[in-house]
Parts: C-alpha cells; structure tokens; sequence
C-alpha cells in the first residue's frame, strides 16, 4: 500500500505552533502561558445527563483542563491556533453528557503530560496512550478505541525498507513512552527469533519530530498508529509507504484509554458521558468520520488492565 507523508514546511510549521504561545483568536483559542489552549465547547449545563456525577472541583472551575500534544490526527494545531482532530471532536461530544466545556493545554512529552496530571495541572489526557496495570496504579483508564502500529518509511526506499524483515536492525524513531515502544520490543523478539538484529529505538517527544527524523535520515521508520500513518498519507499522496505489525511479529491489539489522576475523582463521570456518546450514537459518527472504524471498542471500559489482574490473582 502507497501512504504519504506531511510536507517538511507544513510539519516544521506545526512544530513551531506547538512549541509558540497563541494569543485570543475567534477560533476559541486562549493564551495560557506558554501552552495553547482549545475550548472544545462553551458555557455549563447543570441539567447534562452527567453533570451531577461530577467533583465539586470541576463543578466549581466550570470546564476540564486536558492536556495535549500535537499528534494528528488527534489533535492537529492549525495556523491561527485553533486545535482540530479526532481528540476535539470526542470532547465536544463528550461536554454534551458531562455539561461543562473542555480546553486543551498543549504540552511537550508524554511524562511531562503524566507528570503534570499528578500535579493537578491537567485533569486528564486523551493519548493515544496505552493502558497498562501500572499506569492504571496512578491514573484511572477509559479504553475507548484499539490500535495497530505501522512503521512509515519514504517511498523512494521501497527496495530497501519494503519487507518486515528489513525493519530488523534498522533505525526507528517513535515517540517515547508510547505504544510505539512498547511495540517496537515486541518486534524485536520477532526479529532475534528469526536470527536478524533488533532494531534501534530513537525515543522523540511528539510524531512531527518522528517524521521529520525519517525525512533528514536521522531515522528509517518512523512508528506511530495506524490511524496516524492513515491521516499522513491523506497529506501528500506517494511519498511514503508503511509497513503494518503483524500478530506473530507481537502486535496483538493495545487498548488506548483517557487518562484521569485517581484523586481528582473524575472517572465516575468521564466513564458514565463515553458511555453517553456511545448509546447516542455520537461515537460511531466521530469514529466514521474519520474512518477510524477498525479500531472502535464495543463499549467503553474502566481500568480493565487492574481488573484483570485482580480476576487473575483471585483465580490462583
């Protein structure tokens, strides 16, 4: 299959607005010092089907700080400041069940994003983050959507980086902390099983960087999801191609969750709005909108990586 890949100027221009403070725009942005900020909805709505379920925290600050990095298709930062994407799109659906508005704070680095939840920053992330049982330790965990990882490479080296086996021992730039690593160890026991060398992790912070690593040769691949590498081929048609992880190469498929620090106490009501959008219909929308079909979830689910460990644990 042919993917394409973000033209080098209209990359490096995101990665400057990503990095730049955005001043007022009509487009719903606000400056937050040096974060940018997209109000997903406006105005509360004490009669919203979730509203009561709520903290008095965020009943009394009126709207959910989320953070977020600049990670198309999930949340692309448009000239002007505006934040679009698939992240926008399940927060304004979301605001509807839950009656107070959402704005995204951009932030570098999924630690930095992890770090300034437990530190009452942000009330939650959205990823695509991988649920796992220790993340789970700290954070609670509404698993909306699945994911595959695809590794992109440019076109013009099909020969070299066309077959799953030329990604062993080859340089592979993802972004740190991400399902993309975890991966990408899976992969390489592919690889040492079929006697070729593991592959090298190149960790970055966000997946601009990953793609422009690949575009200067400072990387072969670049890994991300496969809803990311579908959304770069819509940019520039012919210029890269991807290779898929397959289940024997130990993709299996990872549950990616939003992310909610536990004493902020607002899973309750995050879990009971997902639940909301997916009985109205609204998830099914958003997801074929942006032809995300293949990794929906039947239903929402909370922390499902502690419960089975607890389920686990009880069984022995």
């Amino acid at each position: 299959m042919k993917y394409s890949r973000l033209g080098t100027a209209a990359l490096a221009g995101l990665t400057v607005l990503a990095l730049a403070s955005c001043s007022s725009s009509d487009a719903g942005v606000e400056s937050s010092g040096e974060d940018s900020a997209s109000t997903a909805a406006g105005g509360v709505n004490t009669e919203a089907p979730a509203y009561d379920l709520l903290p008095e925290d965020i009943k009394s600050a009126g709207g959910i700080t989320i953070a977020g990095d600049t990670h198309p298709p999930y949340r692309t930062l448009q000239e002007g400041g505006e934040i679009t994407g698939i992240d926008p799109d399940i927060q304004e659906a979301l605001s509807e069940q839950l009656g107070v508005p959402f704005t995204i704070q951009t932030s570098s680095g999924l630690d930095a994003m992890l770090t300034g939840m437990l530190s009452g920053r942000y009330d939650a992330f959205n990823g695509p983050v991988r649920t796992t049982a220790e993340r789970e330790e700290d954070f609670d965990a509404v698993v909306w959507m699945t994911t595959r990882t695809s590794y992109l490479y440019l076109s013009e080296r099909q020969d070299e980086l066309g077959e799953s086996e030329d990604l062993c021992g080859a340089r592979v730039a993802g972004v740190t902390g991400s399902v993309t690593e975890s991966q990408l160890e899976r992969y390489t026991e592919w690889c040492e099983g079929e006697g070729l060398e593991a592959p090298e992790f190149i960790g970055l912070e966000d997946t601009n960087s990953t793609i422009l690593a690949v575009q200067s040769d400072r990387a072969d691949y670049a890994g991300t999801t496969q809803t990311a590498a579908l959304d770069i081929q819509s940019q520039d048609e012919g210029t890269f191609d991807f290779l898929v992880q397959t289940d024997e190469q130990g993709a299996g498929v990872d549950q990616l969750a939003m992310f909610l620090p536990k004493d902020n106490e607002l899973a309750p009501a995050m879990l009971a709005a997902f639940e909301g959008i997916f009985e109205n219909g609204e998830y099914d929308r958003i997801m074929s909108e942006w032809e995300l079909d293949d990794v929906t979830v039947e239903a929402p689910t909370l922390n499902p990586m502690s419960e089975q460990e607890s389920e686990q644990e009880s069984g022995e």
